[in-house]
């Protein structure tokens, strides 16, 4: 694989973990005082103890960063700074912020140097890692992804961080937020017509002369946001648990029939490998959304596995795309 793969979520048992140095949600309780303890119950069910909503805090993934972000906490950790800037624009970077590692590899002497109220893992990140992270400082983690429910869980994710900075009133409104932005991006996409409509998001990478395709199919976070605006995916194929992805090459593009179809890519990594990667390929010119140019490429930096900032960002581009 060409692509640098830092544009995938990092997925627990994929890679060896080296590292370096040492070491269910509850629905969130009212904002404690600064001066009080706290305890808070994380994906794995654990009781994590805290001296009071914490102030520094290190992200090991770019979904629990974005919501650090978006509720106001800036993070002193950030695993692969350069990676988050790139990918995730919908929650920018601010201050002096620390690049621990890779999100799969984080080094704990990093971590462990920056003294921490708090680190924030996904149970994407291996228990070993894990392990020796929780000697550093308190440890919560969040479950990454559940093709079961992702909004959902994406949602739980965001109350238990508000939870444990004390950021409940800013997570209140920033779902109610992203539901109403759901809400209108139907009622947008129904007064154009496209109520119903069959939108099938992919994404992809090139390697050689062949280019590989990741259909986000049902239980994925970006078709879960889909089927909310009203719209249908088209694909058949099941994906994996956790995420709700698939993977295929241009011929299986064939299945989709007359469907419109999007994607992101990124510039940074890899540039497109549709427009770029296909343009010369007799199947892809075959495919009737592309004879009809109902082929859309969103902007670069919206992070297909983020929080609401980023769904809210890819809401208003997949609408802007659709409708314009």
């Amino acid at each position: 694989m060409t692509t640098k793969h830092w544009a995938w979520p990092v997925i627990a048992g994929t890679a060896a973990i080296t590292l370096v140095g040492c070491g269910t949600s509850e629905a969130p309780k009212t904002e404690s005082a600064s001066n009080s303890t706290l305890t808070v119950t994380d994906a794995r069910g654990k009781k994590v103890k805290l001296d009071g909503p914490v102030k520094r805090v290190v992200g090991t993934e770019w979904n629990v960063v974005e919501s650090l972000v978006t509720l106001g906490v800036d993070p002193v950790g950030v695993a692969d700074v350069k990676g988050y800037n790139a990918y995730d624009t919908a929650a920018p970077l601010t201050g002096d912020v620390k690049d621990i590692g890779t999100r799969g590899e984080p080094s704990v002497d990093t971590v462990a140097a920056l003294k921490p109220d708090l680190i924030v893992a996904t149970n994407d990140l291996s228990d070993a890692a894990i392990r020796q992270l929780s000697k550093v400082a308190p440890l919560i983690v969040v479950r990454a992804a559940d093709a079961g429910r992702q909004i959902e869980q994406m949602t739980d994710n965001v109350n238990l961080i508000a939870e444990a900075t004390g950021t409940q009133d800013k997570a209140k409104s920033q779902l109610a937020a992203f539901r109403q932005k759901l809400a209108d991006g139907k009622k947008e996409l129904a007064a154009a017509g496209l109520g119903g409509e069959k939108v099938a998001f992919a994404d992809g990478w090139k390697e050689g002369s062949q280019v590989s395709v990741r259909p986000y199919v049902k239980g994925s976070l970006i078709t879960d946001v889909n089927t909310a605006l009203g719209l249908v995916s088209p694909w058949t194929m099941k994906g994996d648990k956790g995420y709700g992805l698939a993977a295929t090459d241009v011929e299986g593009l064939t299945r989709i029939g007359d469907s419109r179809f999007v994607y992101i890519a990124n510039d940074d990594d890899g540039g497109d490998p549709f427009a770029d990667g296909l343009k010369d390929n007799a199947v892809w010119k075959s495919l009737p959304f592309v004879k009809k140019g109902d082929v859309h490429r969103l902007p670069d930096g919206i992070w297909m596995f983020g929080g609401t900032a980023s769904m809210t960002q890819y809401t208003d581009a997949l609408v802007d795309a659709l409708t314009k």
